[in-house]
């Protein structure tokens, strides 16, 4: 993507700047012409953040560092600053090496992390017009009771007493959360408005300033394993999840949702399509013949469902206007940027 000014002097801040995610909205914001703070859990991941992006674009990239984004108050410091920020993309979950109590470690601090930031905002940066904020389809999809197509009206069906079984302490916590920075923004009636992505498993290249394998985030793990022949053996069910998006299209969302005014007061669904593990090792084998011994048999069995659950994204492209990557070259671009990483591959 081309340079452009048309947004220079406008300001961003964007929560968990070392996400996967969030490596690409950084991108797509200042190709867009934006300055962009990021947060950081110190400085050496802010530095590294900093280095990944293209040159001409550092002088337009700061961070702050906050250690944790679910303390109250965590980031008025940030907030208070000139010139002012203009908007705010909340990308990071709070952070838990060890989870003793899920409720208590995991849950708690994503709902008051978001309605926390909410509430900072309103408080603190008066100036800022609208927040995104990055949910996820486990905050649509209900796999309990599948829904013929899922869209935007569909709420994945999880309540707090489903939080304390650890299998569904994440997928509760999105639901939650989400449901609360809705509630906040009925409350509270703050200056801005509110938009949300609810992005489901998310293929794509993976950043660029990516110190291991093994901090890939959790969707590409799958075309990093088949790319190492940990799937050489046998191919893992794809189940529970069978729909996709490239990472670049959800950068896109990310910055439609700043720039077209009409997607304030918004949930939208970004999905590109379905997927299973067999049609990516498919995949890889057509476009990178090389790999073909790491790859699971040509014959393994695809265990892509016939009555798979629909989807509906026509919110994202008529609102948005997106235009969403096809599977085939989502995968092989993973592929390649695993491999430039040049990490043993």
């Amino acid at each position: 993507m081309g340079k452009n000014t048309e947004r220079t002097g406008e300001k961003v801040l964007v929560t968990g700047g070392s996400g996967f995610i969030a490596s690409h909205i950084i991108d797509v914001l200042l190709d867009a012409g934006f300055e962009v703070v990021t947060t950081a859990r110190s400085d050496e991941k802010g530095a590294r953040i900093v280095e990944s992006v293209e040159p001409d674009h550092r002088q337009k990239l700061s961070y702050v560092v906050i250690d944790d984004i679910g303390k109250q108050g965590a980031i008025d410091a940030a907030l208070d600053t000139q010139p002012p920020f203009n908007y705010v993309v909340h990308t990071a979950s709070p952070y838990h090496l060890n989870v003793q109590d899920p409720v208590k470690d995991f849950l708690d601090p994503a709902i008051k992390g978001t309605t926390g930031l909410l509430r900072s905002v309103k408080t603190h940066a008066p100036s800022v017009k609208r927040v995104v904020i990055t949910s996820s389809s486990a905050a649509i999809i209900n796999p309990l009771n599948h829904a013929k197509v899922y869209d935007e009206t569909c709420w994945a069906p999880w309540t707090i007493e489903d939080a304390s079984d650890p299998q569904k302490t994440y997928v509760t916590s999105k639901v939650l959360s989400e449901k609360a920075a809705w509630a906040f923004m009925d409350s509270e009636t703050p200056n801005f408005d509110l938009a949300v992505i609810n992005c489901t498993f998310t293929y794509g290249p993976v950043q660029r300033n990516l110190a291991s394998l093994d901090t890939m985030n959790t969707s590409n793990q799958r075309i990093r394993d088949m790319v190492l022949g940990k799937m050489k053996e046998q191919l893992p069910p794809t189940a529970p999840v069978f729909t996709f998006v490239d990472v670049r299209d959800v950068a896109a969302a990310h910055l439609k949702c700043i720039t077209v005014p009409e997607a304030g007061g918004h949930r939208f669904y970004v999905v590109g399509g379905h997927f299973s593990n067999k049609q990516i090792a498919d995949v890889i084998r057509e476009s990178f013949p090389d790999l073909a011994g790491r790859l699971p048999p040509s014959d393994a069995p695809d265990d892509f469902p016939n009555d798979v659950y629909g989807f509906d994204n026509g919110k994202s492209r008529r609102v948005l206007g997106l235009e969403y990557t096809d599977f085939e070259r989502s995968v092989k671009d993973t592929v390649q940027s695993i491999l430039d990483l040049r990490l043993g591959v």
